[in-house]
């Protein structure tokens, strides 16, 4: 029973030594950490206190403070950022749906402004900027080395005012200038029509009118063509769409599935993740939807494309979005300031994480670029199609009843409507089309 005793002892006594062998190190290793931050918060005073006394011109110190903050804040990635007073307002106006300036959204790449996409409908988009663009001039005034914050605010200006950016495109040997008058910008975030028997819902960005928007335009459209057994499929168009708010992709990407998992955001600790599940539901009555994306399709727009390919929900067609996976936070902070912060990643239903790879579309299908006509191309546009019905002394066909031939009349209507919309927007005649095919492959009614 001694020697267990003193067996016991000496294991607490070892227990001891080793817990201060190991204790202690981490200890000093914190201790030390603490002093390195309030030695550097030291020189952040000394420089501060530098500038203000020795800089060539007067500076306030407030300003100084704030690009401090937002230079801390930009430092972590494109996306977290500070947000003044005014320009946390303006946050909060776009997500309510106006607001002024050009009509783009813009992140920010290698010390450059870079296009994510244009918004329909607006200055920019009526001027020819693309995604991907980059702009690196404003009225000749340079924006390498500007914050983005601070790249925008120069972009923004008085209603009706022209503003001259410089332009890098790829494919395009050298930069060019492109003139845009500002406007108020009006977001109108869906546009609900139908195009033949296929309901076509474009979804600009993510606001808080998306969802009721949308649900609002796909109900119209089933009710303007007497019922859902008259649509043979739905497109969402998200093609240029930079995304917005969270809640209202999880509510789109719920409209169309019954159940499972619509997004899942991990945070830096695994208790701060979030999973969220689909409601019975489905707006489209399980119709076949196509959805449409390009690499102006960043963030919310993403989520819906994941969501819905994931669960096999929709075929995605077009090109490559843009791959913003993250999440950001916006925390007020006193005097009505704001701070955006990166506080997650999402992933799609299957897992896969879309920061920096993008959703891949199940059918790729590219825009072609709209080629000037030359004379010969206008010649032959305007030259009259002839078939063997325009043929003089031809026989009449005798097998077809007068409904028979109106039927076919028709779909020689629809036929050249279909050429048209091919020439106008070919993804979307894409689109249209798989919808068509999957309705000829469906049971006979």
């Amino acid at each position: 029973m001694k020697k267990f005793v003193m067996a016991a002892v000496a294991g607490t006594v070892a227990g001891v030594v080793a817990t201060t062998q190991i204790a202690g190190p981490l200890l000093a290793q914190e201790a030390e950490k603490t002093t390195n931050v309030y030695e550097q918060l030291d020189l952040f005073g000394d420089i501060f206190e530098r500038i203000r006394a020795q800089y060539v011109e007067d500076v306030e110190p407030g300003d100084l403070i704030e690009a401090a903050i937002n230079g801390m804040l930009t430092s972590l990635d494109p996306h977290s950022s500070y947000l003044s007073p005014k320009d946390a307002e303006k946050m909060r106006e776009q997500t309510r749906g106006e607001f002024g300036g050009l009509g783009i959204e813009v992140t920010q790449e290698e010390g450059f402004v870079k296009v994510v996409s244009p918004i329909d409908e607006t200055p920019a988009a009526e001027a020819g900027i693309e995604a991907g663009d980059f702009i690196t001039h404003v009225d000749g005034e340079s924006l390498l080395g500007l914050g983005l914050d601070d790249a925008v605010e120069i972009m923004r200006g008085p209603v009706g005012s022209e503003i001259i950016i410089t332009v890098v495109r790829e494919g395009e040997p050298e930069p060019f200038d492109v003139s845009i008058v500002r406007d108020t910008i009006q977001l109108t975030a869906v546009r609900a029509r139908t195009v033949g028997q296929t309901a076509v819902l474009r979804l600009t960005t993510f606001n808080e009118q998306t969802y009721p928007k949308m649900k609002e335009g796909l109900e119209e459209q089933i009710e303007d063509a007497g019922g859902i057994e008259n649509i043979n499929g739905i497109v969402i168009d998200m093609r240029n769409n930079p995304g917005g708010l969270l809640n209202q992709a999880i509510a789109v990407s719920d409209a169309f599935l019954e159940e499972g998992e619509i997004v899942s955001t991990r945070g830096r600790d695994i208790e701060d993740g979030d999973r969220v599940n689909a409601t019975p539901g489905d707006l489209a009555m399980g119709k076949p939807i196509v959805v449409l994306i390009n690499g102006g399709s960043a963030s919310a727009s993403e989520i819906v494309a994941g969501a819905l390919q994931d669960h096999r929900r929709a075929i995605v067609i077009g090109t490559k979005s843009f791959g913003k996976g993250s999440v950001q936070t916006v925390m007020p902070l006193r005097g009505d300031g704001a701070m955006r912060l990166t506080t997650a990643r999402y992933y799609t239903p299957s897992g896969r994480s879309i920061q920096a790879l993008g959703v891949s579309p199940d059918i790729v299908v590219a825009q072609p670029p709209a080629a000037p006509e030359t004379e010969e191309d206008e010649a032959l546009s305007a030259r009259p199609l002839r078939s063997e019905a325009d043929l003089r002394g031809r026989l009449n066909n005798d097998s077809l009843t007068d409904d028979q031939i109106k039927q076919i009349e028709d779909d020689r209507e629809k036929a050249r409507i279909a050429a048209e919309l091919r020439e106008e927007d070919y993804q979307l005649a894409y689109a249209i089309d798989i919808l068509k095919g999957l309705s000829a492959l469906g049971p006979n009614e």
